[in-house]
């Protein structure tokens, strides 16, 4: 693990030059991974929330924590239980803090511009299986996660006036209207109604969302949706 944290160039990663500190990631990280009691832990997790990953006096998150996250639940799984304590209270911080403008999103491996607070979420659904044995906490994490949804369009077919979409959905669409940004080979789309026709069943993913006054054509497979709000959080 600690290989892992050397190997990552914080220093290149962006973030606003009057609160990120690239030095306190590599070092509270390497501190959290080998703490081996509470106080140690807690010096750690206090160098990663002044500057680090976020800086949490000013409730403020850089896109340096999607980096840590990862690392973070690797920490949680094999570190001691202070060290497990500290990195689900940064994880759940960094999560609900505001980006500073210019520094709002991160490239994800498949090229699209992801609100910081998405990234997060999406590291934290695929570690489900640990966080929900951790009870209470590890499933309250989930659920805060689950807020930041993730929609990919499979198929669309018209409605009336309004298009019903197929696809996958990783989260929860809460019921009622939203907006939502709509991500196609790097341009992005807002559309300002989509409601969730019908929820995923138990053990599957696939789920249909109507998305008033859009034509099929305008939603084409491939596309990825998230929420609007996401996308507007800034510090």
């Amino acid at each position: 693990m600690l290989d892992e944290i050397d190997a990552v160039d914080w220093g290149s990663i962006p973030g606003h030059s009057a609160w990120y500190e690239p030095d306190r990631v590599a070092r509270g990280l390497r501190a959290l991974a080998e703490a081996a009691n509470l106080v140690q832990a807690a010096d750690a997790g206090s160098r990663l929330g002044g500057g680090g990953i976020v800086h949490g006096h000013n409730a403020a998150v850089f896109p340096a924590a999607v980096v840590a996250a990862p690392l973070l639940l690797d920490i949680a799984q094999q570190g001691h239980p202070a060290a497990r304590d500290t990195a689900l209270g940064l994880l759940a911080e960094a999560l609900s803090c505001y980006p500073h403008a210019g520094y709002t999103r991160v490239v994800a491996p498949d090229g699209i511009a992801v609100p910081i607070c998405c990234a997060i979420a999406r590291h934290l659904r695929a570690r489900t299986d640990f966080l929900v044995g951790l009870g209470k906490r590890g499933k309250s994490l989930l659920a805060d996660a689950a807020a930041h949804w993730r929609f990919e369009i499979r198929e669309c077919v018209a409605d009336g006036g309004d298009t019903a979409a197929f696809g996958i959905l990783a989260g929860s669409l809460p019921d009622g209207v939203h907006a939502a940004e709509m991500h196609l080979a790097g341009a992005v789309t807002v559309l300002s109604e989509i409601t969730l026709e019908y929820p995923p069943a138990e053990g599957s993913p696939e789920a249909c969302l109507r998305v008033i006054a859009r034509h099929p054509c305008e939603l084409p497979p491939g596309a990825i949706l998230f929420p609007a709000e996401c996308g507007d959080r800034v510090h």
